[in-house]
């Protein structure tokens, strides 16, 4: 029962996540945020059902190393799109307004 508990936690958790990214797209940072969270929870299931599994946590932590390869991608972007247009508005980027 507590384990279905938690799965629906996280699952809530998770469709938080995807609100905030479908609502919020005048930032990159708030979308890189939501998307942070939205990875942290996967990973956070996926450490719950390999636990109640019993199985080994190779998968876990080869799936945490491609979240952080994804968050240190999206703050190049940031980083680049702020050295270029002063601003992380989607609506400052040029290309986007054809």
């Amino acid at each position: 029962m507590v384990m279905i508990f938690n799965i629906s936690m996280m699952c809530l958790v998770m469709s938080s996540g995807v609100w905030v990214f479908c609502s919020k797209r005048k930032h990159l940072l708030v979308t890189l945020l939501s998307l942070e969270f939205i990875m942290l929870s996967l990973f956070l299931m996926l450490f719950i059902m390999l636990n109640m599994f019993e199985c080994e946590m190779y998968f876990s932590m080869m799936f945490l190393t491609f979240s952080v390869c994804e968050g240190a991608l999206g703050l190049a972007i940031l980083v680049s799109m702020v050295r270029m247009n002063g601003s992380d508005f989607f609506s400052a980027f040029g290309i986007l307004q054809c």
